[in-house]
C-alpha cells in the first residue's frame, strides 16, 4: 500500500516539472552553485581516492568514513560510525538530517574499494577532465556526488526542512559475514525510508544516458558430487558406474538445456575440481584436484554464482538446479546448494516513476531524456537490500571507465553534473507531505 501511494504522490510532486521540464529559479541555483565548487568537489575526490581503503584494509576504510564524517558534520548532520566487528570489516558511516517533514530520503555509498594495499594501482592522476585512481568510479565520486548535493542543499537553505539518512557501507565490494548483520542498518534506514537513492557510477554510451531502475541478485550455488572409485576398465558397468565426473557433465549439461532461457537470468561454473583427491577452499576459491587416467573420480566440486531479477525468478531456478541433480548416472550421487547474496532490485512502478523525473531534470539541464537502462547491464549493489521495502533509483554517481581494473577513470565534467541532478531531484522529492 505504501509504494501504491508513493507513485501516486511522486507524480503529483513532479507533475510541473515534467511538463515544462524548466528549471525554477531555486533549482537553477543549485545547478550554479555545483558548476562553481566544481573544483573543490574534484580536490574532495582526489583526498579519498589517495587513501587506500580496499575491503580488507580496515585502517584506511575508516580514514574515508573519518574524511566524509567531517564534512557531514560541518554541514550539521547527525553521524555516527557504526563498528560491526563481528563481520570482520570496518563498519558504515551514518549521517541523519533532523528537520522537516517532508518525504524520507536514503542515500546509499559505499567507501571501500577492490584495490587492497599490496595492489599496484594505488593513487589518483589527472589529465585534463579525466582522472584516474582505485575506486575513482567504483564509487568514491559517487561519495563525493552525495556529500556535494547536500552542501548544496544546505547553502540554499533548504536542509532543515528534509528527512534525509546517509549510509556509506565499509564492505560492499566485499561484504561481511553474516549478511544479515553487515546489512542491519542498511535495511533499518530503508524501512524508515519512503525513497532509496544510490549513487555508483551512472552509465552513458553513444545512444543515452541511462537511469538505473532495476539492479539483479548476485549470490552462489556449490554442486558437489561423489561416484565409485574403480578401475577405468570397467567404467560404465553395472558395477563401476559412470563416475563422478560424468554425473558433474550431465548436470551441468542439464543446468544449460533446462534451466537456462529466462529474461535476466544468469549463471556461472566459475570453478570445477574433479578427481579421486578433491579439496577446495570455498572462502578462497581455489583449490587441488588429483586423479589418473586409469582410476575412475569419485569426487568433483563446482562452485558457481547466478543472478536473477525477482526473488520469484531466483527460487525457480534453484528449483530448476535441484530437479536435475535428483536424477543420478549409476553409482553416483549429488547435491547442489545455495548461499544468500545480493537480493534482486526489481523495476517496480515507482522506480519508473523516479526515473521519469530524473529524466526531466537531465532535460531541464538541456540535456536528453534519461531512458530505463536494462537490467543485464548492472551488477548486485547495496540499495537492492532495501528494495523489498522503498522503491529507489540507483546510477546516480559520475561517468567513468574500467571499474574494478587498473586504470578505473572519471570524466571529471560529470561530477557537477550528477550532483546538480541530486540536488534537484531530493529537492523536487521533498517539496511535499511525507508518504505514510
Amino acid at each position: 500500500m505504501r509504494r501504491l501511494l508513493f507513485v501516486a504522490t511522486l507524480a503529483a510532486a513532479v507533475a510541473t516539472p515534467l511538463r515544462g521540464q524548466e528549471l525554477t529559479p531555486v533549482e537553477a541555483d543549485l545547478a550554479a552553485w555545483a558548476d562553481a565548487n566544481a573544483e573543490e568537489a574534484v580536490a574532495l575526490l582526489q583526498r579519498i581516492v589517495d587513501i587506500n581503503s580496499g575491503s580488507l584494509n580496515l585502517e584506511g576504510v575508516r580514514e574515508v568514513g573519518r574524511v566524509l564524517r567531517a564534512e557531514l558534520d560541518a554541514l550539521g548532520l547527525e553521524t555516527e560510525w557504526v563498528d560491526v566487528p563481528e563481520t570482520g570489516r570496518a563498519g558504515h558511516l551514518l549521517a541523519r538530517t533532523n528537520g522537516g517533514e517532508g518525504k524520507r530520503i536514503l542515500m546509499i555509498g559505499h567507501l571501500d574499494t577492490v584495490f587492497e594495499e599490496d595492489d599496484p594501482f594505488q593513487s589518483f592522476q589527472r589529465d585534463g577532465n579525466r582522472a584516474t585512481g582505485p575506486g575513482i568510479d567504483d564509487m568514491k565520486a559517487g561519495d563525493v556526488v552525495m556529500i556535494f548535493a547536500l552542501r548544496a542543499l544546505a547553502e540554499a537553505g533548504l536542509l532543515d526542512d528534509v528527512q534525509i539518512t546517509a549510509v556509506f557501507t565499509g564492505d560492499e565490494e566485499s561484504p561481511g559475514e553474516p549478511l544479515e548483520l553487515a546489512r542491519r542498518d542498511l535495511i533499518e534506514a530503508g524501512k524508515w525510508a519512503d525513497i532509496a537513492l544510490g549513487f555508483e557510477s551512472g552509465i552513458r554510451d553513444e545512444e543515452a544516458e541511462w537511469a538505473t531502475v532495476a539492479r539483479r541478485s548476485a549470490s552462489e550455488w556449490r554442486l558437489s558430487v561423489t561416484g565409485r572409485q574403480a578401475h577405468s576398465s570397467g567404467i560404465f558397468s553395472e558395477e563401476a558406474g559412470a563416475g563422478a565426473i560424468f554425473e558433474a557433465a550431465r548436470i551441468l549439461n542439464g543446468f544449460y538445456e533446462e534451466v537456462r532461457g529466462e529474461e535476466y537470468l544468469t549463471f556461472n561454473a566459475g570453478v570445477i575440481l574433479g578427481g579421486t583427491d578433491v579439496g577446495y577452499d570455498y572462502e578462497e576459491t581455489r583449490g587441488t584436484a588429483f586423479g589418473k587416467t586409469n582410476v575412475i573420480p569419485n569426487t568433483v566440486v563446482v562452485h558457481g554464482g547466478i543472478r536473477t531479477i525477482s526473488n520469484e525468478q531466483l527460487e525457480r531456478a534453484r528449483q530448476g538446479m535441484r530437479d536435475v541433480v535428483a536424477r543420478h548416472l549409476p553409482r553416483t550421487s549429488a547435491e547442489v546448494t545455495f548461499t544468500e547474496g545480493y537480493p534482486s532490485m526489481p523495476p517496480t512502478p515507482g522506480n519508473i516513476a523516479l526515473q521519469e523525473a530524473l529524466s526531466a531534470i537531465n532535460v531541464g539541464l538541456g540535456r536528453d531524456p534519461m531512458p530505463a537502462l536494462d537490467p543485464a547491464r548492472r551488477g548486485a549493489a547495496d540499495i537492492s537490500f532495501v528494495a523489498p521495502y522503498v522503491d529507489g533509483l540507483a546510477g546516480l554517481g559520475g561517468y567513468g571507465e574500467g571499474a574494478h581494473a587498473p586504470g578505473e577513470s572519471l570524466d571529471l565534467e560529470s561530477l557537477p553534473l550528477a550532483i546538480k541532478r541530486a540536488a534537484i531531484l531530493i529537492y523536487r522529492l521533498t517539496r511535499e507531505s511525507p508518504v505514510l
